[in-house]
């Protein structure tokens, strides 16, 4: 962390004493916060505990109740919305992304406050795209201005959303989960950007459920708990276990390791596995009773090969077998049929059904179980439905919930649930805990070891390393579209694993040589 710029000694932005009460529940319950010029302030707290709603009031999306105050750089501040907002130079970059996918880069960044050529008749669009290459310059990646953002990936995506950010005249930006989709590299540039911003006329809020992260790069850190701030330190002054502590108020195990395991037999085998332009000759065992973590960079293969293995991208060579006997995969649901069952990186975008109520996601994988001549048993599907919401402990008024209401952690539980229903034997699991609280994690975490513990067999994919050396009994480190090699648990340190997924797959085979 660098040192905060000198200057001004009051506060760019207060909060004091903020509450929110929607219909039954007190979101918010007398917030006060302190953001000082040149600061980078952490927010942290569990899914629930009023991050956003704090954030929806700041930026004029929401209204609070009587009483309470923000003061912006000496002045009330009261947006009315969030254009009010960016007029005063508050702007917030939120974790859901506001891109419209038909649009170009360039396009994006500016809409609504189109550049107009000479005499105000027309877009110019050559100094927009011009103005737009600068920006992405300042973060140090390169992508097209003139490239449709529907065709990008997750993590470029996010960095065009930052840049609209930093095209407005901004004093504050808030920043929610920023580095969700975004390789090391990638966040890395993103932290040189945040540096950079910060001046004494400026500060940034960060929020984010990698506390390493936010230790790592912020001044002092604020958590909020159950709608009340319960604090703030500066960062230097705390650590990881401290912090998750403030953050559910009570001791959270600090055990990285998994509990002692005997697996079985192999139940899924993958046999030089190949995809067009990126998987090249991966082999897997996956035993009864285990988890497989598939360790590696963004970009190094690891989600597709689960993909492939359920057949929702093509193969160009290879077999799935299971328990010795090969399968067809052409789909996800003949691997469904054989026992395999996928849970989505994208939770909100293909995992989850987000208008349709808990029953109906949890029952999705198993209509055809519940239904005659084209008719669904409503009924059954009910009582399943509520079955695995008080086997997985999943949050809601009832099963009729719309799953879009629920914390990302219970929408998480919703899709375990799922798969439980149609007992499959083997499951993949991507990105599990991604965009979820520290509490909610350590219920995934239980949910997964006893999921094992019944006999059942998980890969579980994870750009975070600590999670993976948490779950896994054996790491299967990725590089470059090749299996750079596995590690046992006890093998597995954080050194050994990135030594494999940075290497090149002729310095890999060297090593192992």
């Amino acid at each position: 962390m660098a040192d905060i710029v000198p200057g001004d000694n009051t506060p760019l932005l207060e909060v004091r004493d903020i509450s929110k009460t929607f219909p039954g529940v007190k979101a918010l319950d007398g917030v006060s916060l302190t953001l000082n010029r040149g600061e980078i302030l952490g927010l942290c707290g569990e899914n629930g505990a009023g991050k956003s709603t704090l954030m929806k009031i700041l930026t004029g999306i929401y209204e609070p109740d009587e009483g309470g105050e923000v003061v912006f750089d000496g002045r009330p501040s009261k947006p009315r919305n969030p254009r009010e907002a960016y007029e005063q130079g508050l702007v917030i970059v939120h974790q859901e992304l506001q891109l419209v996918p038909d649009l170009t880069v360039a396009q994006n960044i500016f809409i609504g406050r189109e550049r107009k050529v000479w005499g105000g008749i027309g877009i110019d669009d050559r100094g927009q795209v011009a103005a737009a290459r600068r920006l992405l310059d300042r973060l140090g990646i390169r992508i097209d201005p003139t490239a449709v953002v529907g065709q990008l990936s997750v993590a470029d995506r996010q960095m065009v959303e930052i840049a609209r950010a930093l095209s407005f005249d901004a004093r504050v930006i808030i920043l929610d989960e920023p580095t969700a989709p975004l390789s090391i590299d990638e966040s890395e540039a993103l932290f040189r950007v945040i540096r950079e911003f910060r001046n004494e006329n400026t500060a940034v809020i960060y929020i984010s459920h990698r506390l390493e992260e936010v230790l790592e790069l912020c001044d002092r850190v604020t958590v909020l708990r159950d709608g009340q701030s319960v604090g703030s330190k500066d960062a230097a002054d705390l650590t990881q276990q401290e912090l998750i502590e403030k953050m559910v108020g009570r001791e959270v195990s600090g055990e990285l390791r998994p509990p002692d395991r005997t697996p079985g037999e192999v139940v899924l085998e993958v046999r030089n596995l190949n995809t067009p332009g990126l998987l090249k000759d991966v082999n897997l065992e996956l035993r009864r009773g285990e988890i497989l973590g598939l360790a590696g960079l963004v970009g190094a293969g690891r989600t597709e090969v689960a993909r492939a293995i359920v057949g929702a991208d093509p193969r160009s060579d290879g077999e799935i077998l299971v328990r010795g006997r090969k399968v067809d995969i052409a789909n996800p649901a003949q691997a469904v049929a054989a026992g395999i069952g996928y849970l989505s990186e994208d939770r909100k975008g293909t995992g989850l059904l987000l208008t349709k109520s808990v029953k109906d996601n949890v029952a999705l994988s198993s209509l055809g179980r519940h239904s005659k001549a084209s008719v669904i048993d409503d009924r059954a599907l009910a009582g399943i439905a509520k079955k695995q919401v008080r086997a997985l402990a999943i949050k809601t008024p009832s099963v009729d919930q719309q799953t879009q209401f629920l914390s990302g952690g219970n929408q998480q539980k919703v899709i375990i649930g799922r798969w439980l229903v149609r007992d499959c034997e083997v499951l993949i699991f991507d990105e599990p805990t991604r965009g979820i609280d520290v509490g909610a994690k350590e219920e995934i975490y239980a949910i997964l070891n006893e999921l094992v513990a019944s006999g059942k067999s998980l890969i579980v994919i994870s750009s975070e390393l600590p999670e993976v050396l948490r779950l896994a009994d054996r790491v299967a480190v990725m590089s470059e579209g090749r299996l750079a090699g596995v590690l046992d648990n006890a093998d597995a340190t954080p050194e050994r694993v990135m030594q494999l997924a940075t290497s090149s797959h002729k310095s890999v085979m060297e090593d192992v040589q």
